[in-house]
């Protein structure tokens, strides 16, 4: 048995970081009128499309505003395949929810994998309503974890 060390903060930390997850994903749900698992495909593809744009701090910086739209020719796609590695599904279904939204325009295809568009009609990943919540979904996050004692990465 684990022996409990006084400043381990590790279930303080899953307590809050879960309650933000749930929230986020709470408000992701009550916007959208789509299938949770739709959502959920969306935004992993959404996810590694930016991750390039993440890695770069030039271009993190650049594309940071609200308004700032990264294009899709510097997104990164998606394969099928690493989708459902990643969030643990079926290939078919992957495959068969991803051409469905495909066929709505709210994914596209291209040498790399899947991208969402930039020009999708439910604004995925453009969504100023929603970067602004979950702003304040951060703040609340960083408050919460601040008054546990966790300044910064070095306190966990």
């Amino acid at each position: 048995m684990r022996q409990q060390v006084p400043d381990d903060r590790t279930r303080m930390v899953s307590r809050h970081s879960l309650a933000y997850i749930l929230c986020a994903i709470s408000e992701l749900f009550r916007h959208y009128d789509f299938d949770p698992l739709d959502l959920l495909i969306i935004h992993a593809v959404l996810n590694g499309n930016v991750i390039n744009v993440m890695r770069d701090e030039a271009l993190d910086r650049q594309f940071a505003a609200i308004d700032a739209v990264e294009p899709d020719a510097i997104k990164q796609g998606v394969s099928r395949a690493a989708l459902s590695r990643f969030l643990n599904l079926p290939l078919e279904t992957v495959r068969r929810r991803a051409d469905r939204l495909r066929k709505q325009n709210i994914l596209a295809d291209t040498p790399d994998g899947l991208i969402v568009t930039e020009k999708n009609l439910h604004r995925f990943g453009n969504n100023h309503y929603l970067q602004t919540n979950n702003m304040a979904l951060v703040r609340k996050l960083l408050r919460d974890l601040q008054r546990c004692g966790i300044h910064g990465p070095d306190d966990v």
